[in-house]
């Protein structure tokens, strides 16, 4: 069999989807989950782009061990040397280049003929080789380029360094059979690429990232350019998880492998929900909350007898659960330790204590308490930030005759302060509330709520977004009360805002 590497880009890709954004704390976070992953390449960042994001570029590059670590460089020597500049303590470094090559980008965006695109990429590659000898070269737009021109500057990159070539499917505007064609166009008409890996970047436009990978890997494309939940510009990129799921399941098929620890991969797939705040769809392949569920009777029946019958995968590969078992207030600690650990969570005595008493309040408003509900606690507790302040109590009178008004207790250095307010609606009044408290002024960009669970006593989640001093933060905070929960969430980002920031 042969070996695919998964190049996964999150950490660049998909922090150009909307909304999206890591600081240094949460890259490295992410870069190590990768790391355990079992990915071969992790795509870090694009340096030049800002000094926070060097920084946190360079700070991947300085921790990660086993993987190597690439960054993005635009065909422009101030790019390719801030990129060596981030990534040169890697242990094992790549530079990516790249340039459009598509007459309509070389027309619009640069106004150049292919000749000046032409040296402008060689140029760019012999610049790089001087830093590092993994030099991968991508020419963006690389399916709606003409397929000539394309051969011809593979093959003058290839000729001074490029040791991988990336054909990118920058819009998403391939189909799988057309996707197959350009790769084994450009394996059967470059006379040198038996010296570079060929790579494919699909993007997910039309919905085909993931079909296109494949179609990519089965024309002779032997490293895939993918993120977790399939998160990225716009649609989004390929999928990490049904590329290599893809592999694995129909291995025999494909006679392909990748070394990629498939039971972390519902673990990174939630910490890149927690940190981005972009929740996954139920029905998402692999790791949606339903892709291992089962409504129908004669599903149901199939699914007892043999598993085989509809499950094509098994739950515990990807490191999700294969059934749910429902907790009470009356299961005990015993009970819910044994659950946690199956759920993937070993805490330690002081947060189970925390989580424990959490899950009690939550059990006396709820009848049963499911794995999407323990999940929630532990999250809010593991990744619990400092509180500069702390809601103690939060009352709102309102109706539809009646104009909205909140009452809010915050506690701040041991010190309680009362506040209260009115506003367009309850959540508004209770924001205005903290507003006057905390006397930080912040722009609320974005507020979603959604249901943990299902059923009238569901636990709601609310995720906020608000810009304090020119920079955004991110809150979340969950309760059966969606008053309460937004009122964590409020809070969370506030304290967000107030701890140092380097």
């Amino acid at each position: 069999m042969e070996k695919i590497y998964i190049f996964e880009s999150s950490l660049r890709e998909g922090e150009q989807a909307a909304g999206c954004g890591f600081n240094p704390k949460n890259k490295l976070e992410i870069a190590q989950q990768l790391e355990r992953l079992g990915v071969d390449v992790i795509e870090a960042g694009f340096p030049v782009s800002s000094p926070g994001e060097l920084e946190a570029v360079k700070l991947v590059a300085s921790k990660i061990k086993k993987c190597t670590v690439a960054g993005l460089a635009r065909s422009m020597k101030k790019d390719i040397d801030a990129c060596w500049e981030a990534i040169k303590k890697a242990k094992k470094p790549r530079i990516h280049v790249f340039l459009a090559t598509s007459n309509i980008h070389m027309k619009y965006k640069f106004g150049k003929a292919r000749e000046e695109i032409l040296k402008m990429a060689v140029e760019a590659v012999k610049y790089a080789k001087k830093y590092t000898n993994d030099i991968e070269f991508s020419p963006e737009d690389a399916t709606r380029t003409d397929l000539d021109f394309l051969c011809k500057i593979v093959e003058s990159v290839i000729g001074v360094g490029a040791t991988v070539i990336n054909i990118a499917d920058t819009v998403g505007y391939s189909l799988p059979m057309e996707m197959y064609r350009i790769v084994k166009h450009v394996k059967e008409n470059v006379s040198n690429i038996d010296k570079a890996i060929i790579s494919v970047h699909c993007h997910n436009d039309l919905g085909l990232a993931s079909a296109n990978s494949i179609a990519a890997i089965e024309a002779g494309a032997t490293q895939v350019e993918c993120t977790i939940n399939g998160i990225g510009e716009r649609a989004g990129n390929a999928s990490l998880e049904e590329i290599v799921m893809a592999i694995q399941t129909r291995k025999t098929l494909l006679q392909k492998f990748t070394q990629v620890n498939t039971k972390e991969i519902c673990k990174t797939s939630r910490l890149i929900s927690h940190l981005t705040g972009i929740s996954v769809q139920p029905n998402k392949a692999v790791v949606g909350s339903n892709a291992f569920a089962h409504s129908a009777g004669i599903h149901i029946d199939g699914i007892l007898k043999n598993r085989r019958t509809y499950e094509i995968m098994k739950p515990e590969d990807v490191g999700a659960q294969g059934h749910k078992i429902v907790l009470t207030a009356r299961s005990g600690r015993h009970a819910l330790k044994d659950k946690l650990q199956k759920l993937g969570y070993k805490l330690k005595d002081k947060d189970f204590q925390k989580t424990y008493e959490k899950f009690l309040n939550l059990a006396d408003k709820k009848r049963e308490i499911f794995d999407e509900d323990l999940r929630t606690l532990v999250e809010g507790q593991i990744f619990k930030i400092p509180e500069t302040y702390s809601l103690q109590y939060v009352n709102v009178v309102t109706g539809n005759k009646t104009i909205p008004t909140a009452t809010v207790e915050i506690k701040q250095k041991g010190k309680i302060t009362e506040e209260a307010s009115c506003g367009d609606g309850p959540v508004d009044a209770v924001y205005k509330a903290v507003d006057r408290i905390t006397k930080i002024k912040t722009k609320l960009l974005d507020y979603s709520i959604k249901s943990v669970t299902s059923g009238k006593e569901a636990l709601g989640e609310v995720t906020v977004k608000i810009k304090v001093n020119g920079k955004e933060f991110l809150g979340k905070g969950a309760s059966t009360d969606i008053i309460e929960a937004s009122a964590k969430a409020y809070l969370e980002a506030i304290n967000r805002a107030c701890q140092p920031r380097k």
